[in-house]
């Protein structure tokens, strides 16, 4: 299973270009709507080219401002565990996975991070990649969330 990195910039000029790779699936993290700036703003449309989309509403938050926002450790990222049972079908499907969100930088990275860490102990390479500053929740909660599907 390959694992990547988008942008929305990034994915939507793909999807536009109409190169959007085959046998993929998606996880999208967006923005929730009504935190959100841009009043049209809405997650990426991926219907007219994949069927396996995992859409999360979801602040990038780092560990330090949760209590800022009104979560804790625990309330934060629910979806979580859905994620990775997204991600354990998609690799059972033989599909390779697209993390993207706002920037590509973040939210995306962090889940991207936990799955290659996961499934292939490569994970610290989004780490250590500069384009790339992975969301440490996002990658905490999706990795331990992974853990849990590998144990039953």
């Amino acid at each position: 299973m390959n694992v990547s990195v988008y942008s929305r910039e990034a994915i939507e000029q793909i999807i536009a270009d109409g190169t959007f790779p085959e046998n993929t699936a998606v996880i999208s993290f967006y923005d929730p709507a009504l935190k959100h700036i841009d009043s049209g703003y809405a997650h990426v449309d991926y219907s007219k080219v994949c069927g396996d989309v995992y859409y999360c509403e979801l602040d990038d938050l780092d560990r330090d401002y949760l209590a800022e926002k009104g979560y804790t450790y625990d309330s934060f990222f629910p979806d979580a565990d859905k994620v990775a049972e997204f991600i354990y079908a998609a690799n059972a499907k033989g599909k390779n996975i697209i993390c993207q969100c706002d920037y590509g930088q973040s939210r995306s990275a962090g889940c991207a991070a936990a799955i290659l860490e996961h499934f292939y102990h490569t994970g610290i390479s989004v780490f250590a990649d500069f384009d790339y500053y992975p969301n440490q929740v996002v990658y905490h909660k999706v990795f331990d969330a992974l853990a849990r599907i590998a144990k039953k």
